[in-house]
């Protein structure tokens, strides 16, 4: 398969499979790895300031939406649906990632609880 000149590449084991004898990430030869293509205009990111989160017994839907300052709607950028087991893999990650952001850049100061709204069943904001 040929890449288009702007797609971005990456290369990386596979998350289920076992750890070096250290715990280290480096997959040992012959482990399986994958290559993730990102095309330009996915690369180029959305910006999201609020994330809706649904939930049923089999997905989660979350929708990464931007809201303008004093603006009273906010517009969906993006939908991601997830299996339940790879969104709790994703909360490790997050949580990983924001531990080693605060070790090098500081703490992130969080801001006061919004209210939550109501929302229909199985809905929330966060």
């Amino acid at each position: 398969m040929t890449l288009p000149a702007t797609a971005v590449v990456y290369t990386v084991a596979m998350a289920d499979q076992p750890k070096g004898p250290t715990g280290d990430p480096a997959a040992p030869q012959g482990t399986p790895q994958i290559q993730i293509d990102v095309d330009e205009t996915t690369a180029q990111g959305a910006y999201s300031n609020l994330v809706l989160i649904n939930h049923n017994e089999n997905e989660f839907v979350l929708d990464f939406a931007y809201i303008q300052p004093s603006a009273p709607r906010a517009r969906v950028r993006a939908r991601i649906i997830s299996s339940p087991r790879h969104t709790k893999r994703l909360l490790r990650a997050l949580e990983h990632n924001v531990r080693r952001y605060e070790e090098r850049f500081g703490r992130i100061e969080e801001p006061e609880p919004m209210p939550i709204p109501p929302m229909p069943s199985g809905g929330l904001i966060s």
